[in-house]
């Protein structure tokens, strides 16, 4: 009995790679390092087909994929459940950083990569979970725009806007402390956690895709601003206030 708790409490990751070396090594790795359950698949539509039974909190996920584009596999699960992903990859060029952040993944690692710092990742991504169902959390309303953590979604005029978990968590914690502008480093420590070893980048990348998504004219954004020189900060619209 005692087990089946243990295993329940188990995080669960589903590994994604057409390598079966690079796959195999990963998935006897990461059963040895912690307590997780592990599941392998060697192409998108095995991935799917364990996705919807396996339900994993973090998807390792390799871009190229023998019979579909690793994006799209990300958006398909991301929308399903708001899975983790953390997206391996073997371009080491900016552009292609940009792109994979973009597309929704909650970080990245080019190849070759160490294990030990594939665990660290993987370590500070499963904790946002633990974060964002802090019993701590209230829902936030600014007009049109609702936040529910409890929920974990966010409307704006009554419609579901589609975020990524990431996005969320960041758009959640800009608007709990409205009016105070966060620098780069603040954003990644409050939200990322201490750990990240990352481009600080990825916050302009994630603001962007969350200004695309809640903002009328990205161009003239009246929720999340940019304050040049510092960081971001998030502001009521006049109607809520």
């Amino acid at each position: 009995m005692d087990s089946a708790k243990n295993m329940d409490a188990a995080k669960k990751i589903l590994v994604v790679e057409d390598d079966p070396a690079i796959r195999n090594l990963v998935h006897r790795f990461l059963k040895s390092k912690q307590n997780y359950q592990i599941e392998s698949a060697a192409d998108g539509n095995s991935a799917m087909a364990i996705f919807r039974q396996f339900d994993p909190d973090l998807v390792i996920l390799d871009i190229n994929l023998p019979d579909m584009n690793g994006y799209n596999l990300c958006r398909e699960m991301q929308e399903r459940t708001k899975v983790f992903v953390l997206m391996l990859t073997s371009q080491t060029d900016h552009t292609t950083m940009l792109s994979v952040l973009s597309q929704g993944a909650d970080d990245y690692m080019t190849k070759p990569f160490d294990l030990e710092e594939l665990a660290v990742r993987i370590e500070v991504i499963l904790r946002r979970t633990r974060d964002r169902q802090s019993p701590d959390q209230k829902s936030l309303t600014f007009g049109k725009l609702e936040i529910d953590p409890v929920r974990f979604e966010v409307k704006l005029g009554g419609d579901l806007v589609g975020l990524t978990a990431l996005e969320f968590n960041l758009l959640y914690f800009l608007a709990s402390h409205p009016g105070r502008v966060w620098t780069r480093a603040d954003l990644i420590r409050e939200v990322w956690g201490h750990e990240f070893v990352g481009d600080p980048r990825v916050v302009d990348v994630h603001i962007g895709q969350i200004r695309k998504k809640i903002e009328i004219d990205t161009s003239q954004p009246m929720l999340i601003h940019t304050v040049r020189g510092v960081g971001y900060k998030f502001e009521a619209p006049p109607e809520s206030e």
